[in-house]
């Protein structure tokens, strides 16, 4: 008797964690969706969601800066995208948009550090490299000496 207690808990245990893992992917999907819908608040709720469960996520982050890039709440995008990149480096998408932030602070150190950087990662962005360069050279250095 304990022997089929323990098989069916075992069977609840086994469907529960698979209907947990598909809901996680729902949510990013359906983030996803109501992001290019341009329902924002609902995406954002979502991404939010999805970090709740998968907080190593680096593509909720990234989809959440683009949200507060579009709200223009730039210290919630900087935050995200700073997220993103410890979470995966290689992401050209966030050091773009976090190279584009440093260029209107003209902050010249960090946007020649993180040139250098996305000119290594690059694989679909590599033609902004030359629009940031034009704008590195209408950033004054400051003296570094």
């Amino acid at each position: 008797m304990m022997k089929k207690i323990k098989l069916v808990l075992l069977i609840i245990i086994f469907f529960n964690s698979f209907n947990l893992v598909y809901s996680i992917e729902n949510f990013f999907e359906e983030a996803k969706k109501k992001f290019n819908e341009k329902k924002l608040e609902d995406s954002k709720f979502l991404f939010q969601r999805n970090i709740t469960f998968n907080p190593k996520d680096a593509q909720s982050y990234l989809y959440l800066a683009k949200i507060y890039n579009l709200e223009e709440d730039q210290k919630k995008e900087e935050k995200n995208l700073k997220t993103t990149l410890l979470l995966d480096p290689n992401n050209e998408d966030a050091m773009y948009m976090l190279i584009n932030i440093e260029i209107e602070k003209s902050n010249y150190s960090k946007v020649k550090e993180l040139t250098e950087n996305f000119s290594v990662i690059c694989i679909n962005l590599c033609k902004k490299i030359e629009t940031i360069n034009e704008a590195l050279k209408n950033i004054e250095p400051k003296n570094e000496s």
